[in-house]
């Protein structure tokens, strides 16, 4: 069932079984107020069983882009387009954030984002492959980001 992402009153709704359900629901609600805010569009997410095609379109360009396979499951996923830009997130059990950017238009921008929850180990499979800068966030406490360019067409 889809769930409006609330950015005041955060909630661990479908995240609870991760150990950092807290700082992976601030994450998630930092993700809301920024499409709000600057699309005004409201962040919208699904159980990861309800929205597999998603999921798998995310690990396909991890797969096909840099050989990655995550080893967390995902708890939540969402596809949207805002502006030409076609968005999907993935959450996952463990407090990984995955986005994909990828501009409609050829000649725009494509890239795939990773956002580490406060409290979260740097995951196996990212570790020696991403270095991860950190940024401060009210509702998600120290985030650490890295992200790629997609070469490929998806």
């Amino acid at each position: 069932m889809a769930y409006v992402v609330d950015f005041t009153d955060v909630s661990t709704r479908g995240l609870e079984s991760s150990p950092v359900a807290p700082a992976l629901a601030g994450l998630r609600a930092n993700e809301a107020r920024y499409f709000k805010n600057k699309y005004d569009h409201d962040f919208t997410v699904l159980p990861a069983d309800e929205a597999k095609e998603t999921v798998e379109w995310v690990h396909r360009i991890l797969r096909e882009e840099r050989g990655l396979a995550i080893a967390s499951r995902p708890l939540e996923a969402t596809i949207f387009e805002v502006e030409g830009i076609r968005w999907a997130y993935v959450f996952y059990e463990s407090g990984l954030s995955i986005n994909v950017l990828y501009t409609i238009d050829d000649a725009g921008k494509r890239a795939v984002g990773f956002k580490l929850s406060d409290g979260m180990e740097v995951p196996a499979e990212l570790a020696s492959r991403f270095k991860f800068a950190r940024q401060r966030s009210k509702l998600a406490g120290t985030i650490r980001g890295s992200y790629f360019v997609i070469k490929g067409r998806y």
